[in-house]
Protein backbone atom coordinates (compact mmCIF):
# COMPACT_ATOMS: atom_id res chain seq x y z
CA UNK A 1 0.00 0.00 0.00
CA UNK A 2 1.49 3.52 -1.22
CA UNK A 3 2.65 5.83 2.00
CA UNK A 4 0.67 8.73 1.83
CA UNK A 5 2.91 10.36 3.59
CA UNK A 6 6.06 10.00 1.75
CA UNK A 7 4.14 11.16 -1.23
CA UNK A 8 5.50 14.39 -2.76
CA UNK A 9 3.98 17.47 -2.03
CA UNK A 10 3.27 20.56 -4.52
CA UNK A 11 6.33 22.29 -5.91
CA UNK A 12 6.86 25.95 -4.27
CA UNK A 13 5.01 29.01 -5.68
CA UNK A 14 8.75 30.29 -7.16
CA UNK A 15 9.10 26.96 -8.86
CA UNK A 16 5.52 27.36 -10.28
CA UNK A 17 5.87 30.98 -11.21
CA UNK A 18 9.64 30.23 -12.96
CA UNK A 19 8.34 27.11 -14.72
CA UNK A 20 4.51 28.35 -15.83
CA UNK A 21 2.86 31.16 -14.54
CA UNK A 22 5.51 33.94 -15.36
CA UNK A 23 7.24 31.99 -17.70
CA UNK A 24 7.45 34.03 -21.56
CA UNK A 25 8.08 32.94 -24.75
CA UNK A 26 11.10 35.26 -25.36
CA UNK A 27 12.18 36.77 -28.62
CA UNK A 28 15.50 39.20 -27.48
CA UNK A 29 18.25 37.89 -25.98
CA UNK A 30 20.84 39.07 -23.09
CA UNK A 31 24.25 38.77 -23.95
CA UNK A 32 24.77 35.77 -21.86
CA UNK A 33 26.10 32.29 -22.75
CA UNK A 34 24.70 28.88 -22.62
CA UNK A 35 27.56 26.23 -22.21
CA UNK A 36 27.52 22.45 -23.48
CA UNK A 37 27.84 22.05 -19.53
CA UNK A 38 24.19 23.26 -19.25
CA UNK A 39 22.65 22.07 -22.51
CA UNK A 40 23.57 17.98 -21.72
CA UNK A 41 22.23 18.84 -17.93
CA UNK A 42 19.22 19.86 -19.68
CA UNK A 43 19.16 16.99 -21.86
CA UNK A 44 19.33 14.57 -18.95
CA UNK A 45 16.37 16.42 -17.32
CA UNK A 46 14.06 16.08 -20.34
CA UNK A 47 14.62 12.47 -21.22
CA UNK A 48 13.32 11.67 -17.93
CA UNK A 49 9.59 12.29 -19.47
CA UNK A 50 7.17 9.88 -20.07
CA UNK A 51 7.10 8.89 -23.70
CA UNK A 52 4.37 5.77 -24.98
CA UNK A 53 6.88 2.53 -23.84
CA UNK A 54 9.73 4.43 -23.45
CA UNK A 55 9.62 4.78 -27.02
CA UNK A 56 11.59 8.37 -26.93
CA UNK A 57 11.75 9.20 -30.69
CA UNK A 58 12.69 12.74 -30.42
CA UNK A 59 15.81 13.79 -31.48
CA UNK A 60 17.49 17.20 -30.88
CA UNK A 61 20.28 19.66 -32.63
CA UNK A 62 21.50 22.74 -30.87
CA UNK A 63 23.13 24.94 -33.31
CA UNK A 64 25.50 27.04 -30.81
CA UNK A 65 28.26 28.28 -33.46
CA UNK A 66 27.85 31.55 -35.64
CA UNK A 67 28.33 28.69 -39.00
CA UNK A 68 25.51 26.17 -37.51
CA UNK A 69 23.18 29.33 -37.41
CA UNK A 70 24.38 30.43 -41.01
CA UNK A 71 23.48 27.22 -41.75
CA UNK A 72 19.61 27.84 -40.65
CA UNK A 73 19.01 30.72 -41.77
CA UNK A 74 18.27 30.28 -45.54
CA UNK A 75 15.62 28.28 -44.17
CA UNK A 76 13.60 30.48 -41.66
CA UNK A 77 10.85 33.05 -42.81
CA UNK A 78 12.12 36.85 -42.31
CA UNK A 79 10.32 37.39 -39.45
CA UNK A 80 12.37 34.20 -36.96
CA UNK A 81 15.83 35.64 -38.88
CA UNK A 82 16.88 38.14 -35.94
CA UNK A 83 15.59 36.65 -33.16
CA UNK A 84 17.21 33.43 -34.40
CA UNK A 85 20.54 34.45 -34.86
CA UNK A 86 20.76 36.62 -31.43
CA UNK A 87 20.23 33.45 -29.71
CA UNK A 88 22.55 31.66 -27.56
CA UNK A 89 21.30 28.58 -29.12
CA UNK A 90 19.18 27.16 -31.13
CA UNK A 91 17.58 24.00 -31.10
CA UNK A 92 15.84 22.00 -33.76
CA UNK A 93 13.58 19.76 -32.29
CA UNK A 94 13.34 16.72 -34.47
CA UNK A 95 11.82 13.48 -34.31
CA UNK A 96 13.43 10.08 -36.13
CA UNK A 97 11.44 8.21 -38.24
CA UNK A 98 13.19 4.79 -37.48
CA UNK A 99 12.74 5.32 -33.69
CA UNK A 100 11.43 1.89 -33.17
CA UNK A 101 14.81 0.42 -33.93
CA UNK A 102 15.59 1.48 -30.73
CA UNK A 103 12.75 -0.41 -29.04
CA UNK A 104 14.48 -3.28 -27.66
CA UNK A 105 17.13 -1.69 -25.98
CA UNK A 106 14.28 1.05 -24.47
CA UNK A 107 11.64 -1.02 -23.88
CA UNK A 108 13.23 -4.80 -23.71
CA UNK A 109 10.71 -6.59 -21.82
CA UNK A 110 8.08 -6.82 -24.73
CA UNK A 111 9.52 -8.59 -27.34
CA UNK A 112 6.70 -6.86 -29.50
CA UNK A 113 7.69 -3.37 -29.16
CA UNK A 114 9.60 -2.86 -32.15
CA UNK A 115 6.93 -4.17 -34.32
CA UNK A 116 3.73 -1.98 -32.73
CA UNK A 117 6.03 0.85 -32.74
CA UNK A 118 6.90 0.48 -36.52
CA UNK A 119 3.40 -0.06 -37.49
CA UNK A 120 2.57 3.37 -35.68
CA UNK A 121 5.52 5.04 -36.77
CA UNK A 122 4.26 8.46 -38.07
CA UNK A 123 1.87 8.72 -35.60
CA UNK A 124 3.63 7.71 -32.70
CA UNK A 125 6.93 9.26 -33.70
CA UNK A 126 5.22 12.90 -34.04
CA UNK A 127 3.20 12.68 -31.14
CA UNK A 128 6.16 11.67 -28.42
CA UNK A 129 8.38 13.46 -30.04
CA UNK A 130 6.47 16.91 -30.01
CA UNK A 131 5.80 15.96 -26.62
CA UNK A 132 9.21 15.47 -25.93
CA UNK A 133 9.94 19.18 -26.97
CA UNK A 134 7.54 20.31 -24.53
CA UNK A 135 9.96 18.77 -21.71
CA UNK A 136 12.80 20.37 -23.07
CA UNK A 137 10.78 23.67 -22.64
CA UNK A 138 9.58 23.02 -19.29
CA UNK A 139 13.19 21.49 -18.34
CA UNK A 140 15.21 24.64 -19.21
CA UNK A 141 13.11 26.75 -17.58
CA UNK A 142 13.42 24.47 -14.19
CA UNK A 143 17.04 25.13 -15.27
CA UNK A 144 17.17 28.80 -15.06
CA UNK A 145 17.08 29.69 -18.81
CA UNK A 146 14.31 31.23 -21.08
CA UNK A 147 12.80 29.69 -24.37
CA UNK A 148 11.36 30.82 -27.41
CA UNK A 149 9.76 28.10 -29.18
CA UNK A 150 8.53 28.71 -32.67
CA UNK A 151 7.45 27.35 -36.00
CA UNK A 152 8.06 29.55 -39.19
CA UNK A 153 10.73 27.87 -41.22
CA UNK A 154 11.04 24.81 -44.15
CA UNK A 155 10.96 21.31 -42.83
CA UNK A 156 12.32 19.78 -46.27
CA UNK A 157 14.81 22.90 -45.51
CA UNK A 158 16.60 21.86 -42.36
CA UNK A 159 16.24 18.23 -43.29
CA UNK A 160 17.96 18.85 -46.29
CA UNK A 161 20.90 21.09 -44.69
CA UNK A 162 21.18 19.42 -41.51
CA UNK A 163 20.04 15.52 -41.42
CA UNK A 164 20.20 14.29 -45.26
CA UNK A 165 23.75 13.48 -45.79
CA UNK A 166 24.60 12.36 -42.15
CA UNK A 167 24.28 8.56 -42.01
CA UNK A 168 24.02 9.18 -38.55
CA UNK A 169 20.71 11.34 -39.15
CA UNK A 170 19.46 10.74 -42.31
CA UNK A 171 15.79 9.58 -41.04
CA UNK A 172 15.56 12.46 -38.51
CA UNK A 173 13.01 15.12 -39.81
CA UNK A 174 12.55 18.10 -37.77
CA UNK A 175 9.27 19.24 -36.14
CA UNK A 176 9.80 22.83 -34.43
CA UNK A 177 12.34 25.08 -33.24
CA UNK A 178 13.01 26.32 -29.59
CA UNK A 179 15.74 29.37 -28.94
CA UNK A 180 17.43 28.89 -25.45
CA UNK A 181 19.26 31.29 -23.27
CA UNK A 182 18.12 34.44 -20.95
CA UNK A 183 15.69 36.40 -22.40
CA UNK A 184 15.93 40.33 -22.37
CA UNK A 185 12.15 40.80 -21.83
CA UNK A 186 11.99 42.86 -24.46
CA UNK A 187 10.06 42.80 -27.62
CA UNK A 188 7.33 40.80 -25.36
CA UNK A 189 3.61 41.03 -26.05
CA UNK A 190 1.16 41.40 -23.46
CA UNK A 191 0.97 37.71 -21.74
CA UNK A 192 -2.54 36.31 -23.78
CA UNK A 193 -5.69 34.91 -22.00
CA UNK A 194 -6.05 31.46 -21.33
CA UNK A 195 -9.12 29.95 -21.93
CA UNK A 196 -10.79 29.00 -18.20
CA UNK A 197 -11.21 25.08 -17.09
CA UNK A 198 -14.67 25.46 -18.10
CA UNK A 199 -14.08 26.40 -21.34
CA UNK A 200 -11.21 23.68 -22.12
CA UNK A 201 -12.38 20.92 -20.20
CA UNK A 202 -14.46 18.34 -18.61
CA UNK A 203 -14.78 16.39 -15.28
CA UNK A 204 -16.68 13.56 -15.97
Amino acid sequence: MLDSSAAPGPLTDAALDQVFREARTHYAWADMPVSDVQLRALYDLMKMGPTSMNNSPARFVFLTSHAAKERLRPHLVPGNVDKTMAAPVTVIVAWDKEFYENMPKLFPHSPTARAMMKNTAEANGLRNGTLQGAYLILAARSLGLDAGPMSGFSIDGVDQEFFASDPARKSWTANFLVNLGHGSGENQFPRGPRLSFDEAAAIL
